[in-house]
């Protein structure tokens, strides 16, 4: 952070005239380095984390944080970049670096840049609480993932299961010291990969509970104070940053750019959506009534059945294997 802060620095107190290569290339190259290291830090703490990265990462949160607001809400580095964005036809660059100049240029004013400076020391204070909070939620959420791994003590609930994962859930109970039973470790999605697999429709249901609720559980891994405080604190930010609310600061440089086209496109895509999911849904209870199930279709039956509607399809389709074979050879 401090070689980053260093190399804008110098960037800032260029006497030269501001110029594509010394302000906008020498940002690209300033703080490598950080850059570099926040990617391995980052997969670490996303995938291979553990109490001391956790800890490093909610302490580390809001200094990064302070090291972008140091750069975007830096008025010396923002007219620089700014007089170029104005002089943008006059410059002669390519395609390439015209679209860097546009894309600092945005970065700054969504950042805050042009606010004022007691705007800008609230948006700091802001943007520091809101890494901490981001960092506390993802660490949370982690735990709860942990922490709601499905223990199970009878060997018949992992029927259908593969052998392979029978085996690592022994393992991982035995690494737990649960002698005699069965770990299924949660993934971090909101589907379990197992519900495919498993036949016994009580251990679906308590694999599914265990992920869907895994967060909500009122213990010290609950992440919905956490949400809650995050959504007031994105409110305030962007209403700083003049925006009746926060999709419509953070959309500005995404596809849609609005809320209310992301509505439109979502009120488009929704009647289509729920119509081919109800048909699925029928054709799995069709199903589950041609096994004499007795049952009605619930969220951890659909992935076990759904996979034998697809082999079903699979097997009556004429010709579809031989096409699929077909494609894949040539």
């Amino acid at each position: 952070m401090k070689q980053k802060l260093s190399g804008i620095q110098l960037i800032e107190d260029n006497p030269d005239s501001p110029s594509f290569n010394n302000t906008v290339r020498a940002m690209e190259k300033a703080g490598a380095l950080l850059d570099r290291t926040s990617l391995v830090f980052n997969a670490l703490t996303g995938a291979n984390t553990n109490p001391e990265l956790q800890a490093l990462q909610e302490a580390v949160a809001p200094r990064l944080a302070a090291t972008e607001d140091a750069i975007y809400l830096n008025s010396k580095l923002f007219k620089r970049v700014d007089t170029l964005y104005k002089q943008r036809e006059r410059l002669n660059l390519d395609s390439e670096s015209l679209r860097l100049l546009e894309y600092y240029e945005q970065q700054f004013e969504m950042a805050g840049a042009k606010l004022t400076n007691s705007g800008k020391e609230e948006l700091k204070k802001l943007n520091q609480e809101e890494a901490s909070l981001k960092a506390q939620f993802t660490n949370r959420l982690l735990a709860a993932t942990r922490a709601g791994a499905l223990v199970i003590s009878d060997s018949a609930a992992l029927a259908g299961l593969p052998s392979g994962t029978v085996e690592s859930a022994a393992q991982k109970a035995k690494a737990d010291q649960l002698s005699g039973k069965w770990v299924i470790s949660l993934q971090n999605t909101t589907q379990q990969p197992d519900l495919q697999f498993l036949s016994d429709r009580n251990t679906r249901r308590k694999l599914f509970d265990a992920s869907w609720n895994r967060a909500e559980k009122k213990d010290t891994n609950d992440t919905r104070d956490l949400i809650i405080k995050l959504a007031r604190l994105r409110a305030q930010k962007a209403k700083l940053l003049g925006f009746p609310n926060y999709a419509g600061w953070s959309l500005q440089n995404q596809m849609a750019k609005t809320p209310e086209a992301v509505n439109q496109f979502l009120n488009k895509l929704i009647p289509a959506a729920t119509a081919r999911a109800r048909e699925e849904a029928a054709a799995i209870q069709a199903l589950i009534d041609k096994q004499k199930g007795g049952f009605s279709l619930q969220p951890w039956d659909w992935n076990f059945y759904a996979d034998q509607v697809r082999k079903a399809i699979w097997k009556t389709w004429p010709g579809l294997q031989e096409k699929v074979t077909a494609v894949v050879q040539s």
